[in-house]
């Protein structure tokens, strides 16, 4: 990305602007710990290489005009009176932060904001979630706010739930503000609390990649509501054995027992979360150990959990799975995102990513007849001022 480009464009955009700030949040890609965030439980997310920067000036009175490079639109509203747009869908996701930190109490002016981005988008990428970040971010630096970071990442999950209208967790959010170099990021979704994980491959060794399968997601949102409400029934059901539990979260590796003997839906979906929750832990103290080859054998199994288990996957990121896995230096691979479609992340050791872009992409062109899109993305640095 031409951040040269962007001073640009926004000296020709608004050429009566005074002092103009830039900042960047980055996408992210989850390494383990799917469908675990509504569940109270642990995920382990990395930031990427892949970013969303807004360079942006503050007004004298409420208008904000905003021009998307990336879509050549220009938009407009003003901070008195902040609606849903049709027209320019990209905007809702600004209009939504500033929304919340306008009913959190804060007071903003308006501003001239020029945006562009490289975050894949359809990829599950999140690059929603990094232009709610940026957003944050540019607002509170240009009205000089004093906003902790955690109350930020609330604000803009609150801008995609209540004013955008997705029902997201929030660990898209948090790993875009707080990522940083070389490290993925343990949070723990119930207390919110997190912790920074060293991760030996963003180093020479070794990378992530991520394959788009190019199937579009389509089954996500009635499935996603089906799933969050067989866990909530399977709790239900799990308290008459387990009485002081209030979510999948209070529920340890040894009570698979007691999981077993639910009705057949909700042992599964049960036995994914638990067992998930327990990989992510143990990815933890692998990544800490640099047991590369233990972390890849824990993505193997949080694939075919959410395969077997779960049942969110499908043939097509099976397939991916599958051929990653016969490709000499590929040390784990899975599904990340909410399945039915989307991508899968795999750790390739950079000697061999010639061949597994190669193979990968013909072999499942022959079988699927659909050209997947390969990403490699190192860990990289959470939202922050450029200047």
């Amino acid at each position: 990305m031409n951040l040269k480009q962007i001073e640009i464009t926004f000296s020709e955009q608004f050429p009566t602007a005074k002092n103009p700030i830039m900042v960047s949040a980055p996408g992210r890609v989850n390494l383990i710990g799917e469908h675990t965030d509504y569940n109270d439980g642990f995920v382990l997310p990395m930031a990427i290489d892949a970013k969303i920067v807004l360079m942006g000036a503050k007004r004298q009175d409420t208008t904000v005009n905003l021009y998307s490079m990336d879509y050549q639109a220009l938009d407009s509203f003003t901070m008195d009176n902040i609606e849903h747009t049709q027209e320019n869908s990209w905007s809702n996701y600004i209009r939504g932060v500033c929304s919340m930190y306008i009913e959190a109490g804060y007071s903003l002016s308006g501003m001239d904001v020029v945006l562009q981005g490289n975050v894949p988008q359809g990829a599950g990428l999140s690059s929603s979630a990094a232009l709610e970040i940026g957003t944050a971010l540019l607002l509170k630096e240009l009205n000089q706010l004093e906003v902790p970071a955690v109350e930020m990442v609330k604000l803009a999950q609150k801008a995609e739930n209540e004013f955008v209208g997705v029902n997201c967790g929030i660990m898209d959010q948090f790993i875009s503000m707080l990522g940083e170099q070389d490290n993925c990021l343990l949070i723990d979704c119930r207390s919110l609390d997190y912790q920074l994980v060293p991760v030996p491959f963003s180093s020479a060794n070794s990378s992530v990649v991520v394959v788009d399968s190019g199937v579009k997601r389509g089954l996500v949102d009635s499935e996603y509501n089906l799933r969050r409400s067989q866990c909530e029934q399977a709790v239900y059901e799990l308290k008459k054995e387990l009485p002081k539990i209030t979510s999948l979260r209070d529920v340890g590796i040894d009570s698979l027992d007691f999981i077993n003997q639910l009705p057949e839906d909700l042992a599964k979906r049960a036995r994914h979360v638990v067992t998930e929750n327990n990989r992510v832990i143990e990815s933890v103290k692998a990544l800490k150990n640099g047991e590369l080859e233990k972390f890849g054998t824990l993505m193997y199994q949080s694939h075919a959990s959410l395969r077997d288990d779960y049942e969110v996957s499908c043939k097509e990121l099976d397939l991916l799975v599958e051929l990653a896995q016969k490709i000499p230096g590929t040390i784990g691979s899975r599904m990340t995102g909410a399945g039915f479609g989307g991508c899968t992340v795999s750790i390739v050791k950079n000697e061999h990513l010639d061949l597994f872009k190669e193979k990968v992409s013909r072999e499942y062109q022959e079988q699927t007849g659909i050209e997947p899109r390969i990403f490699v993305f190192n860990a990289s640095k959470g939202a922050h001022k450029v200047f």
